[in-house]
Formats: C-alpha cells, sequence, structure tokens
C-alpha cells in the first residue's frame, strides 16, 4: 500500500459534483454547505446549468477531481464569480469523464435516419478494413 492519501475526492464546499439521481440527474452542481454527514446543500447556479439551491443526500452524488476555494454557504453571486475566475466549467468539460457523458447524450438524441446513417458508414468503414487486411 502507498504512503499516500487513499481518498483525494472530500465533500466540501467549491466541490463541482455529477447529480446521478433525481429530477437534474446528469447535471453538474457545486457543493456550497455541509448539512450532516449525508446531507449537503448544493447549486448550480441555476442560470448556467439549471440546477437550483437544494439539500441533497451525498449518495446522490458523483464527485469530481474538481475544486475552487469557496467558503461555505456561499451566495449564489460568488459561486457565480467563483466558477468564472478558476474556469471551472471548462476544466470539467475537457475531462475524459464530460467527453463520455457528451457522447453518450449525442447518441441518446439521435434520430432513426442518423442512426441508419451511422451503421451504413460502419459497414463501409468495416469493407474498407476487410479489404486492406486481405492484400496484405
Amino acid at each position: 500500500m502507498s504512503t499516500g492519501q487513499m481518498y483525494t475526492r472530500f465533500v466540501q464546499p467549491g466541490r463541482l459534483a455529477v447529480i446521478t439521481f433525481g429530477p437534474c440527474a446528469g447535471k453538474m452542481c457545486t457543493i456550497v454547505d455541509i448539512v450532516d454527514q449525508k446531507r449537503v446543500v448544493v447549486d448550480g447556479p441555476e442560470s448556467l446549468n439549471g440546477v437550483r439551491r437544494h439539500m441533497m443526500p451525498i449518495k446522490r452524488l458523483s464527485l469530481t477531481d474538481i475544486r475552487m476555494e469557496m467558503r461555505r454557504g456561499a451566495r449564489e453571486k460568488t459561486l457565480k464569480k467563483a466558477l468564472e475566475k478558476g474556469e471551472v466549467m471548462k476544466k470539467w468539460s475537457e475531462t475524459a469523464w464530460a467527453k463520455k457523458m457528451q457522447a453518450r447524450d449525442a447518441r441518446k438524441n439521435l434520430t432513426d435516419f442518423d442512426r441508419f446513417k451511422l451503421m451504413v458508414a460502419r459497414k463501409k468503414r468495416a469493407a474498407q478494413v476487410k479489404k486492406a487486411l486481405k492484400k496484405k
């Protein structure tokens, strides 16, 4: 076992998290305050990503590595400034996790015709690969 810390993603104010369950599932939020051992107050803010300030069980959150410096119980205005100052949403959009979520949403929103075009493109690619391998 290494001598370093076992955990790095702590529940703390300013920690960016993904909501995993409920009406806001899949949206980003920031932990604003800690209520008790199992619940926290999160905020989007609503104008940025549609999550209102509300209390939420920690079980319904997936913590990210991204954290910004901010005090407990910060107002929405302070939260917005901290998000803009640290370019937090830009950092998040560059992570593999965010890219994977974005790709999943893109696949979910495909129309029937888009799925058909994708199938045809896959068949063409497979045929080209098969042809190239056959030459060798």
